[in-house]
């Protein structure tokens, strides 16, 4: 079990995160660095900037995060970030997803504290957000931001048609498209208003996700497909059975930000929450303005 506790009055805090590894960090650190958009997402959320950050697609500044990130030192794709660009951004603390980082630990913690998160799973989302803000040292916070969240879901799954459970997948495009199962965070906020995940729960001890052909998703057949908009390759509707799918046939395909993939922050949680919302049930809820929506979370000291 992971988890933040401040030391008596000293200026470091104890972690342990999700490595199961305690990290001596400072208390209130003031230049982070972010691998993955979660601690960018987290820490606007709380009014403060990071000073580095890894991209999903190069190029792109997401719009969940108002386009912030330009203004931060690029480290690289989150997957390999570059550790010569990340030592010279001078962080005091390095905040990580572990699955891409867990290999280069030790060339990390030269640079600066290293904590990482899996940011995977709905049910890890509230605990990792509440460590994080302790760890910036606003606490109180998370704790908002956590319960605010808890009442939107609950507010949109309470309006949602009862009677409608849509087929769909979020995935990742490709000749055989990797698609999220029920427990990954988008896909758990889809579940709960209502949709219906042909990719179903993940094996115990397994991955949030699995390859899924295009001959496995005619048989499941989809009604609604998001879509990770990762690049103008988009190899899988070459295939002529991609034509064939109901998703397709109907114009419910929707290509979607990396929000959709980095959900595990305040921010990114409660604009799927929208999206989802609106594309499932289009008659219910409105179009969702992805800026607009960041904007009432990002304090506006943070957004200059």
């Amino acid at each position: 079990m992971s988890g933040a506790s401040f030391a008596d009055e000293g200026a470091k805090i104890s972690i342990k995160d999700d490595r199961g590894v305690t990290v001596e960090v400072p208390a209130q650190p003031k230049r982070i660095a972010a691998i993955s958009y979660f601690a960018d997402d987290v820490a606007l959320a709380l009014g403060v900037k990071p000073v580095a950050s890894t991209y999903m697609t190069a190029g792109r500044e997401p719009d969940f995060l108002l386009g912030l990130t330009s203004q931060m030192k690029q480290i690289g794709q989150r997957a390999k970030p570059n550790l010569e660009l990340l030592s010279q951004a001078k962080p005091d603390i390095i905040i990580a997803i572990r699955r891409y980082t867990v290999g280069s630990a030790a060339q990390l913690e030269k640079i600066a504290p290293y904590v990482a998160y899996n940011m995977e799973l709905l049910e890890e989302s509230d605990r990792e957000i509440a460590e994080v803000a302790k760890l910036l040292g606003k606490p109180e916070r998370g704790v908002e931001l956590n319960k605010a969240f808890a009442a939107h879901l609950a507010e949109f799954a309470g309006k949602a048609p009862k009677d409608v459970h849509p087929r769909y997948a979020i995935m990742w495009g490709g000749a055989t498209p990797f698609a999220f199962h029920n427990e990954n965070t988008a896909a758990s906020i889809v579940n709960a208003i209502g949709g219906d995940n042909i990719a179903g729960p993940k094996d115990a001890g397994g991955e949030f996700g699995i390859d899924l052909s295009l001959e496995t998703m005619l048989e499941k057949d989809p009604e609604v497909l998001f879509i990770y908009d990762s690049g103008p390759d988009r190899p899988h509707e070459g295939n002529p059975i991609w034509s064939q799918l109901t998703a397709v046939k109907n114009n419910r395909v929707f290509y979607v930000g990396d929000q959709w993939v980095e959900t595990n922050g305040p921010i990114a949680r409660e604009i799927v929450l929208r999206e989802a919302a609106h594309y499932l049930y289009p008659d219910t809820f409105p179009a969702v303005d992805v800026r607009a929506e960041a904007a009432k979370i990002i304090p506006a000291e943070a957004q200059k």
